[in-house]
Order: structure tokens, then sequence, then C-alpha cells
């Protein structure tokens, strides 16, 4: 039996997962680590870390499995984007990491902004603006505060591409985790040699390019519990991993995350652009194919917020029951749940939670169902958002903390007017990440393959007769967003 490993580089802990060829999860394995924040706008970690607790979450996926580690075939590395490690010619960290949400080089941002111009960054990067977080504003940073360990680095390096080289020995990356550095160029799959030149790094200090679902290289004898010749094959990051996982390489299928927040993957057969600079563009998981992600801040939180502040003991269980027993559009309240700001499809960081049309004889539930009701508003205003820049949206598959709710699931279907789907496996950026390891050992030809016969679907929600209820009410949130989003200034 032939067996794919997924494994996942979170922002605060390292998933492993063990696959068979047809999709279904043997093990899985965690392992947490804490980020050090000694000072603002600084964040870091030993890059030690990283590779411990990949091997601690490797170890606990293959033990679950009660499989050799002969038996895994291939696995590829995802997560999170950004995180730089910078390493001498023997392949040692010069460095604490810099982890992806570290801010301090903002003055260098701007430098390479003036130097570049916005226009030309975006068409270089997909990215709509210089942050201080991509790595080539702290590359800078750390020539310019660093000098002695800039000196010494011989390679830069994410955090994905550390732990390919642990286990390999290869410098070797995937073009579909670079996009964000800044030093990508989305158009040619390339490094940009302007962008080098004024970082003062070269081309060889960076690892070799390879497409998703390449094999990037072969593992040889480490210490952790995949074996010496295992295939390691390329991934994009996290989200677009997720997006595989769930199922969605067949056109006209798109995923939508609601945890915490609420994150949309969509993905186009050619590369795309969101003029408005609100939607930044990444590399699919096949050569070729961009992806938008639009997302918003706030979505699970404030649900989770109302029921930790307002609703007492009540339980998610018991939150859903109550929003049950309220009619379609909570009988005329309305919610905006920007209570962390807007992103996407209206960009205003000043943008705050407005309720509109209460009432008297509104109470607990009539919230609990209104909060459901503007998440799905706002998903489904981000769905024409994509529409609109020729994205074809049949079908929506759900991940994340709100696709256990089925009557949250309901009212997405019937807000949206298309059916939404919910998959067997629960570590659908794990499997994505397994799939495309599958598909470069040849397991399968392509991901569309792939993703026949290893997603399996748990169960579908179709639009019901609340659809046309629902179309009315949706119509005047748009109208409430655009009246009041324009009066969200920062100011009182």
């Amino acid at each position: 039996m032939n067996c794919y490993l997924g494994l996942d580089i979170g922002t605060t802990g390292v998933k492993a997962a063990v696959f068979d060829a047809r999709g279904n999860m043997l093990g899985v394995g965690l392992q947490e680590y804490t980020l050090e924040t000694p000072a603002p706008d600084i964040v870091e970690l030993d890059a030690e870390v990283y590779w411990q607790s990949a091997k601690s979450a490797i170890r606990q996926a293959v033990e679950k499995a009660a499989v050799a580690p002969a038996a895994i075939k291939a696995m590829s590395v995802t997560g999170q984007v950004e995180t730089l490690i910078m390493v001498d010619a023997q392949g040692t960290p010069v460095r604490k990491a810099i982890v992806w949400l570290d801010n301090r080089a903002s003055e260098e941002a701007k430098i390479l902004e003036e130097k570049f111009g916005s226009e030309d960054l975006f068409r270089l990067s997909g990215q709509t603006e210089m942050l201080p977080c991509w790595p080539a504003p702290k590359i800078l940073w750390y020539k310019n505060h660093e000098p002695e360990n800039f000196a010494r680095t011989a390679k830069y390096l994410m955090v994905e591409d550390y732990i390919v080289y642990k286990l390999s020995g290869r410098f070797v990356t995937s073009c579909g985790l670079l996009p964000s550095t800044l030093y990508f160029d989305i158009r040619t799959n390339k490094y940009d040699a302007a962008m080098l030149e004024a970082l003062q790094i070269t081309a060889g200090q960076l690892p070799e390019l390879k497409n998703c679902a390449e094999v990037v290289a072969t593992a040889q004898n480490n210490d952790s519990l995949i074996a010496a010749g295992t295939l390691i094959a390329a991934a994009p990051l996290d989200h677009v991993c997720g997006n595989l996982g769930s199922g969605c390489a067949e056109k006209g299928v798109i995923s939508e995350t609601t945890g915490c927040t609420l994150a949309l993957c969509a993905n186009f057969p050619q590369i795309v652009y969101d003029e408005s600079r609100q939607l930044s563009t990444y590399l699919g998981f096949e050569p070729g194919n961009f992806v938008l992600l639009p997302w918003a801040p706030t979505a699970g939180m404030l649900l989770k917020h109302f029921r930790d502040e307002f609703a007492g003991s009540m339980d998610y269980k018991e939150f859903d029951e109550a929003a049950a027993q309220v009619a379609p559009g909570s009988e005329g309240l309305i919610l905006l749940p920007h209570c962390a700001g807007a992103i996407s499809p209206d960009c205003n960081p000043f943008a705050r939670g407005t309720a509109w049309g209460i009432t008297l004889a509104h109470k607990r539930e009539h919230w609990a169902r209104a909060i459901m009701e503007s998440v799905a508003y706002l998903l489904r205003s981000n769905v024409e958002a994509l529409q609109k820049m020729g994205c074809t949206v049949k079908e929506l598959r759900s991940l994340g903390g709100g696709a256990k709710s089925k009557l949250w699931l309901q009212i997405k279907a019937d807000v949206l007017n298309l059916p939404v789907t919910v998959t067997e496996c629960t570590e659908a950026t794990s499997l994505g990440a397994a799939m495309l390891a599958a598909v470069a050992a040849g397991e399968y030809k392509n991901c569309t393959q792939a993703a026949e016969n290893m997603v399996k679907t748990a169960f579908r929600v179709e639009p019901g007769p609340n659809a046309e209820v629902y179309e009315k009410y949706f119509r005047k949130y748009e109208e409430i967003n655009q009246l009041v989003m324009p009066t969200y200034k920062g100011e009182l």
C-alpha cells in the first residue's frame, strides 16, 4: 500500500497527516510552539524549533497510522509563507527565523516601493501593496541592520524550504510559495533580477525553483521518521492546498473557510489581477493556474464573541437550536460584520460592525441568526466580486469550524442560491499536500484525477425555499453596506 504524507507548517504549530492512495486519513499529528515577541513588530523563532516540531508531528502521524516509514512513497510540505530563514554555507541558521508576522522592515518597505513603484510591484508579485512582512524588505532590513550576519548568509529560505533541506540536503523551493516574497515574478516564474540587485543578493543565494506537484528532492538519511528514498514534492501555500484538498480541482468549484476569519480561494486558468487592488494573486496548485484569495477579518470570531459575552452558558449546539427557531431574515435585523475592519470586497480598515433594524422584539436568538446571516451575506459579496472577474462558481466547498453547523451551511446555500458541500476529511490542507505528493509520485496523472480519487463528500446542502427570501435581504444588506461604508473614516 502506497501512503502519502502532507506536512503543514502553521504559524503556531506543525501538523502532519498520513493518507492512503484513496485519501483515507490513517494518522495525524500536531506539535505546537510559541513565537517569540521580544518587542513591538518583532516576531521570531529558532529555526530548529520548526524542525523538531516537524519531526514530532511526523512521528505522531506515522505511529497513529501504524504503517512502516518506508510505506510513505512521497510527501509534500506546505504552510505559512513569508517566514524567512537565513543559513550559512553549511546549512546552519545564521540567526533566528523572522516570522511572517514580523513588521520591523517598515522603512525598507517604503524604500522599495519608492524605488520600483506600486504598479510595477503589483504586476511583478500580484500583491496589492508593499508590506514590511514581505521577505524582500526583511532582507533589506537584514542587510542594513545586521551586516555581519548578512555577509555570512549563503541561502535565504522559506520555512518549508528549510524543512526540505533538513530532509534531503537540497536547497529547493516551490514557486507556489513565492509570490509574496516580492523578489519572484509571477509572470515568468523566475526570480526578479532588478529586485535581487536592490537587495544585493544573487539568485544563487535562493533555492532552486520547482513547479507544484514536481519532485523537488529525495529524502536522505535523517533523524526523522521519513525514510531515505522518500520523494518530496513541491506544494503551494496552505490556503491553496486546502482548496485542492477540499476537491476544488474541477472548474466552477471554489472553497470557503469560516473559521475565526472568512477566507475564499478561487482558481483561474490564467494570470488574473484585481485592478481594484483588494485581492492578491497567488499561484495555483498546477502550473499555469492562479488563485485569488478574498478574505474578511471576522466571521466565526464574531459568533464566538457574541456567545461568550452575551449568551451566557450556551454552547454552539444550543446556539444553533435557538437560531433555528427564528425565521429567515431575523425579522428585519441585519448586521454588517466588519467588527475588525473590512478587507474584501470593500477595503476599509476603519469599518466597524453595524446593526440595522433593531426592535424590542429582537431577542438573543435573533442576534445569533443575524450573525450567521451577516457572514453569509459577506460571503456572497465576495463570490459576486469573483464572478465579475470571470470566475465560474457553481458550488462551494465549506471548510473550518463553520462547516460543523448545518444551519449555517443551509443559510449560506440559501443566500448564495448555490449548493454547499462538506468533505469527509477534516484536514484538507494536509490532504491537498498529500495529493500533490501522489501526483508527483505518479499515483495519479494530475490534480483533477487525484481529487476524483482522494476527496470524498460527506454531504451536500442544496438551496431551499428560503433562497427567494434571502435574495431580498441580501440586496438590503448590500444597500446598507454601501450607504454606511463611506462613513467609516477612523474618526468620531
